[in-house]
């Protein structure tokens, strides 16, 4: 086929899939109307597909992350666009560039499974710079919905309604070459099928936004051999930590993909939000992180009893200096050595289950997740009512930007889960973190979970703070471990203490101190700020809704 003939048939072809269907005119009289950001979205009676009010949080944050990422990133990529376009242009041309052309819209988006378009249309509306939205979907009434809602809200010139299967339109635009700054991937359930396609449909340094509501398989029980099957790994079941385990298995994923392709996956902001979890990660060719890759994935060993754990990456990244250039560093790979536990717990006895492969790396990335405050924290000075959720990003983004976010910090434990396993009342988190940070360890709170502590401490520290909180209390009368069942998990764990008695005394007992200190201070700080952790219930019996069935009305 010439190439000319080739290039008439992909303008045909695209024509074909453009999707947009003329404007119908409609009597709002006939919808419900929900007005959600600044759009207003005609809601069909009957449910051909259905509004869920509390992703509302969803939608706000992701209007606001798009920002940041526009903030800090999209600036490079305009003044890359703007060097190409006027570098093949005239000398005379060039001249006659107008300075004021950095506000030109630039941000192609596609949200690839669309539903109502109600995510599009605010894309549209409360996003600057925003060129072109495609909104997808596969059924016909959604599709038709969207159409209704892009005309009812003016937005024509820059949300186009799109009939198709999303991967088959992404793979369609990598034949001709187009991509996505920003692609946002919300499905009902797993994300696992269109991550592929996304990958190889997305810009360099471009954004994507990845949601999973099947917590079920990632975050529950029941499933290892799903979550493996659909995820490459399996999560921490029956752990404290398992929605931390649910982020980096998705992440893993991810970056599994995209080193295919030579490309790195760095997580800008990970969450885990009520029935979901939510990642904004930026993608960019790099050969070198790719080759990081396996230094920066883990398994992890859980006790199935006291659920201490120990993390056990794949490969190790060395850094040398060169022997013939001293101010060269060279860095070598190579495989990793283990295990890092016995296959019985050495303080319970039980057993170690496996978690993983998944992630191990940074979950957050501070630089943009300040951005996203800084434009939040605008909304509250300007007294801004469209963003009924700022309250919540201001909460959870702080929560986030404060944990701990680096390596052998990963995951969290609950001082509730492991003081009821030594029978012993719940000690403040305050003093726990004083007792860990007079140790040198660092502690934090997570975003995941209320009241439980991420920290870069042994697990034999953590006990034997846990034990030392009570004995450093006024009123304690010691702890009489024969009133103890001795197939119990607490009696074993506080065995080993007992037994190994002079060994930590010697190597913790001079040091610790309950004392307040800076790192129980921090914690203390952001629980007095009263962050709003959780989103007020916005109609009874909230949550995931079923599928929606797509019948003509």
């Amino acid at each position: 086929m010439s190439a000319m003939l080739k290039a008439a048939f992909s303008k045909v072809r695209n024509n074909l899939f453009k999707g947009q269907l003329p404007a119908v005119a409609v009597d709002p009289s006939d919808f419900t109307i929900v007005t959600e950001g600044k759009a207003d979205i005609l809601f069909p009676k009957q449910e051909e597909v259905f509004y869920n009010p509390i992703q509302q949080f969803n939608r706000d944050l992701s209007v606001t992350c798009i920002q940041a990422w526009d903030h800090l990133y999209g600036s490079k990529l305009k003044s890359h666009r703007q060097r190409k376009r006027t570098s093949s242009e005239p000398e005379a041309k060039r001249r006659k560039l107008d300075p004021k052309d950095e506000e030109h819209r630039y941000i192609t988006i596609l949200e690839a499974l669309s539903a109502t378009g109600l995510r599009a249309i605010r894309y549209a509306k409360e996003i600057p710079h925003v060129k072109e939205i495609i909104a997808n979907d596969l059924l016909p009434a959604a599709v038709k919905s969207i159409q209704r809602n892009i005309d009812y809200n003016g937005v024509q010139d820059i949300v186009t309604a799109n009939q198709d299967d999303a991967n088959v339109l992404m793979y369609r635009n990598k034949s001709d070459n187009k991509k996505y700054h920003v692609i946002d991937l919300d499905p009902y359930g797993t994300v696992t099928p269109f991550i592929d396609a996304a990958l190889q449909s997305i810009e360099e340094d471009g954004l994507m936004l990845v949601t999973c509501t099947d917590l079920s398989v990632l975050a529950g029980n029941g499933y290892p051999e799903k979550c493996f099957a659909l995820y490459g790994g399996v999560n921490m079941v029956s752990h404290d930590a398992t929605h931390e385990s649910a982020l980096r298995l998705v992440l893993n994923l991810l970056n599994q993909s995209a080193a295919k392709y030579k490309k790195h996956v760095e997580p800008l902001l990970s969450l885990s939000i009520d029935f979901y979890v939510r990642v904004f990660v930026k993608v960019k060719t790099s050969p070198i992180k790719v080759k990081e890759l396996q230094s920066n994935t883990m398994i992890t060993y859980h006790c199935s009893q006291c659920g201490s754990f120990a993390n056990q990456k794949l490969g190790r990244k060395v850094d040398k200096q060169s022997r013939k250039k001293k101010q060269q560093t060279i860095t070598k790979f190579s495989v990793a050595q283990g295990p890092p536990i016995d296959s019985k717990c050495q303080f319970c006895g039980g057993t170690s289950l496996l978690a993983g492969p998944m992630y191990a790396g940074p979950l957050h990335n501070h630089e943009f997740i300040e951005e996203v405050l800084k434009i939040n924290e605008k909304r509250f000075k300007e007294k801004d009512t469209v963003y009924g959720t700022k309250e919540r990003i201001k909460g959870m983004l702080t929560l986030a930007k404060n944990e701990l976010n680096h390596d052998g910090s990963q995951f969290y434990f609950s001082p509730n889960t492991l003081s009821s396993l030594i029978k012993l009342q719940v000690p403040a988190l305050k003093t726990i973190a004083a007792g860990l940070g007079s140790l040198g360890f660092e502690c934090s709170l997570t975003h995941a979970q209320p009241s439980t502590i991420k920290t870069n401490a042994p697990w034999d520290a953590i006990w034997y703070v846990m034990k030392k909180c009570h004995e450093n209390k006024e009123d304690y009368q010691g702890r009489n471990l024969e009133d103890m069942p001795e197939k119990g998990i607490g009696y074993r764990i506080l065995k080993y203490l007992e037994d190994n008695k002079e060994h930590y005394d010697q190597l913790y007992g001079e040091k610790l101190s309950f004392a307040p200190n800076e790192t129980s201070g921090s914690i203390e700080k952001l629980r007095k700020l009263k962050i709003v952790r959780y989103q007020e219930n916005p109609t009874k019996n909230w949550g995931p809704k079923a599928r929606p069935s797509g019948k003509e009305t």
